[in-house]
């Protein structure tokens, strides 16, 4: 159990937010753990998943938490932190995030936390699936995943070292960024995958038949796609400043492959790939 927290509460209850109820769940001893979701249904699958404390009652949620988790899309962040406060949110409660960008919610969070004793600070936890909801739960799922944290709104000391504990109880690996850093590090690394797998969805498999004769290859390079485009356009577009130079660079680099073919330029082409063979060779330890 992370001593650091004995009353944890998750907002939202989709695959993050479920797969973090199952992961403290686990934890020896457990700490108390609620989860809120708005649908009816999706508290029963959590409870028959072991969350015992599944409940779409926010003010049931908050009472005498001292860490809430707000696993919900990010746009939704600020307005449930106002209704979190109005249900009783103590004072003292550490607030945290999973979201995939971090420039926006220090922005819009810090304004409805002003004047209030409790402190927000950001979390991502690299770690998901193409699959969505809370019957995809897993409670390995942030075993070794990177959790990018950020603390743009200078909570204190004592604070950040008790999240940086709290995610490593679940087995994560923490490393602190500023927003703006986390930002343009998952446009490269994550946000820009997810568009390049799209774009191959959308070419490779015009006609979806056409995916019966692929290996894995095409399995593999397109299996991002399926993640649910809602969430991911959401995700893109308030990453659109981060996302823009990378996005022209990759268009930049595919032009010029294409350039070296319409020429059947072999020498160029062998280097272009053996360039990306070094780099992603270099992952293979990581993984």
């Amino acid at each position: 159990m992370n001593a650091d927290f004995s009353n944890i509460t998750i907002l939202g209850g989709g695959l993050l937010g479920g797969s973090l109820a199952l992961a403290l769940g686990s934890l020896v001893p457990p700490p108390r753990v609620r989860l809120w979701t708005r649908k009816i249904a999706t508290a029963n699958t959590a409870r028959e998943l072991g969350i015992h404390e599944a409940t779409c009652e926010l003010q049931q949620a908050v009472a005498g938490a001292d860490l809430l988790v707000l696993a919900v899309p990010v746009g939704a962040m600020a307005a449930l932190v106002a209704q979190a406060l109005t249900a009783g949110l103590p004072a003292g409660c550490l607030v945290t995030d999973v979201g995939s960008v971090k420039r926006p919610p220090h922005q819009t969070i810090s304004p409805v936390l002003a004047g209030h004793p409790v402190d927000f600070i950001g979390s991502h936890p690299m770690a998901g699936s193409e699959r969505v909801g809370i019957s995809a739960a897993n409670a390995r799922l942030f075993d070794r995943a990177a959790c990018l944290l950020t603390n743009d709104n200078h909570a204190p000391t004592a604070l950040t070292e008790a999240l940086e504990r709290f995610w490593q109880s679940v087995g994560c690996r923490t490393t602190w960024l500023s927003a703006a850093e986390h930002d343009a590090l998952v446009a490269r690394i994550s946000h820009l995958p997810h568009i390049i797998a799209a774009t191959a969805a959308r070419i490779c498999l015009k006609n979806p038949l056409d995916g019966h004769f692929g290996g894995g290859g095409l399995r593999d390079t397109t299996r991002v796609s399926s993640g649910n485009p809602d969430m991911w356009a959401e995700i893109l577009v308030e990453n659109r400043e981060a996302l823009l130079g990378p996005l022209r660079e990759t268009i930049a680099d595919l032009g010029a492959v294409l350039a070296h073919l319409e020429h059947s330029d072999q020498e160029p082409v062998r280097q272009w790939l053996d360039i990306a063979k070094h780099q992603r060779d270099l992952l293979h330890p990581l993984f």
